[in-house]
């Protein structure tokens, strides 16, 4: 569901529900020193009102902000296979920055992995996103005694470091609270001719491959995947 609209929509509301509550605020002054106590209890009555639909509004609108940041993902790159002959294509990784590899790989399927920085929960609620560095590029062999006897193919992606927190983290933990931990993820898929397929990152930081197309998807659906 998309919370685009609706939660500023909440949180418009609740600044109009807190502005109505102040000036009932007032209202109960006035009264008060005007010694008029039924009025005065009547306006106060009004302001718990508003106060708590202020705070219920905008809980609601921060807790579906923080599920849409929770349940987003951001793209990490683009693939695309050719067959080149048995259990050997070409495959280009296009990266959301514009730039793109391209390399030859041997196997049944394709592995792209990374190294991410993930962070706590409420970090992630408040719009932290993970930090992450594509690693490598490798081929898979689905059969097991094939994998075992085969050298894999693995390309080397990553060139910009990322600092590593992870380090920091242990070395002084009460300094970066909202670091939850440093680990690799891995997201593979079939290769097939003429496949098309996106690989994104979940703030959680696992990644996620998945066909592009409708064509790529009917190819991997025909292959038994």
């Amino acid at each position: 569901m998309d919370f685009a609209f609706v939660v500023p929509l909440l949180f418009a509301a609740a600044v109009l529900a807190a502005l109505i509550a102040l000036a009932q605020a007032f209202a109960v002054r006035r009264h008060w020193r005007a010694r008029r106590r039924f009025a005065c209890a009547h306006r106060g009555a009004w302001f718990l009102v508003f106060v708590l639909l202020a705070l219920l509004l905008c809980g609601l609108g921060l807790a579906l902000r923080s599920y849409s940041l929770l349940s987003a993902e951001a793209p990490v790159a683009g693939v695309q296979s050719r067959q080149l002959g048995p259990q050997w294509f070409g495959v280009r990784v296009d990266f959301p920055d514009g730039t793109h590899r391209s390399a030859d790989l041997h196997g049944d399927e394709w592995q792209l992995d990374a190294r991410v920085i993930k962070w706590a929960p409420r970090a992630i609620a408040l719009g932290a996103k993970p930090l992450f560095r594509v690693d490598r590029l490798s081929g898979r062999y689905r059969d097991a005694t094939q994998a075992g006897a085969t050298l894999p193919t693995v390309v080397v992606l990553g060139a910009n470091h990322v600092v590593d927190l992870w380090r920091l983290k242990q070395d002084f933990p009460r300094w970066l609270p909202w670091i939850d931990a440093d680990y690799g993820s891995a997201a593979f898929l079939p290769l097939v001719d003429g496949g098309m397929y996106k690989v994104t990152i979940s703030p959680l930081g696992g990644l996620v491959a998945r066909p592009a197309d409708a064509a790529t998807a009917e190819k991997l659906k025909a292959s038994g995947w």
